[in-house]
């Protein structure tokens, strides 16, 4: 019996597709090129419900296997979840922008000819790093999480000191808003608004970009991919900070808590199918070319 052919799993974000019009149209068209489609929602909610009533969905964690292509219906958050959802079984993503920037998306939602390439396999894989988080309270794991674009610690209004090392050797110390702790692929988010670097996506490196630090000298620095980062906050008498990673919970942070950051084994893999640079995105997205 011949192989059956890789099926394409479409990850709709129903705060982005109203009514799933753009997730069906899709599903029709790929079943109309002779393709197996699986619907997984990444986000969803009580309300939500009803909208996938009429068809079966599976998890995404199960929806992965035999994949050959898995396709983000939604902004960057959503590409961000599903990314993090499918790390132990990595499958090719791409992303159609139905957000606002969609700084990681590949297509927009009237490239219908690119899309059909892609879900034929007509693309190529980009593999991104992606970073360990962990914390430490008392020298116990509180909370782990692996990001594709950061970690974050911040206040609410309010200035925190904080220090950051580097395989155990001090690299910066300041007061500020914050610090984030990005990948290449964050190194467009967040961090770029807080005066960041931008680092190619397919590059390796970490990147501490502090956020608005009461400090002239004090710069972002990008650091060694296999370096071992670690920032605690010191001094800050009982004030609120947070830890989010890819924007997800917000975790509460205390001064003699440990943020541990290190490069993860796991790596997101992006489909790319458009002949776009990631320069030629970073100026449609940002800002124009004179």
């Amino acid at each position: 019996m011949p192989n059956e052919k890789p099926h394409i799993v479409l990850c709709p974000n129903p705060e982005r597709d109203e009514g799933l019009s753009f997730t069906m149209k899709t599903a029709c068209l790929l079943k109309n090129a002779g393709l197996k489609v699986i619907i997984c929602p990444v986000y969803t909610n009580k309300n939500q419900e009803e909208l996938f009533s009429s068809f079966e969905t599976i998890p995404l964690e199960k929806a992965v296997y035999g994949a050959g292509l898995l396709i983000c219906l939604g902004g960057d958050g959503t590409i961000l979840k599903a990314a993090r959802a499918i790390m132990k079984r990595p499958v090719p993503m791409l992303g159609i922008n139905l957000g606002h920037k969609g700084f990681m998306a590949e297509l927009e939602p009237e490239q219908e000819a690119l899309l059909l390439k892609a879900a034929m396999g007509e693309y190529s894989c980009i593999e991104r790093m992606m970073i360990d988080v962990e914390l430490i309270r008392d020298g116990k794991l509180i909370y782990s999480d692996t990001a594709l674009n950061e970690a974050i610690l911040c206040g609410t209004a309010t200035t925190l000191k904080m220090r950051a090392y580097g395989d155990g050797s001090k690299i910066t110390e300041y007061a500020g808003d914050g610090i984030i702790i990005a990948t290449p692929t964050g190194s467009t988010a967040y961090s770029l608004s807080a005066g960041g670097s931008m680092v190619e996506p397919t590059a390796a490196n970490i990147l501490l970009t502090p956020i608005c630090a009461h400090l002239i000298t004090a710069r972002p620095f990008v650091l060694a991919p296999d370096r071992n980062v670690k920032v605690i906050s010191y001094g800050n008498k009982g004030k609120k900070i947070w830890l989010s990673v890819d924007g997800g919970e917000l975790i509460p942070f205390y001064d003699g808590d440990e943020l541990r950051i290190k490069r993860s084994d796991y790596t997101t893999v992006m489909a790319k199918v458009s002949d776009k640079s990631f320069y030629d995105i970073a100026f449609e997205k940002l800002g124009e070319r004179e």
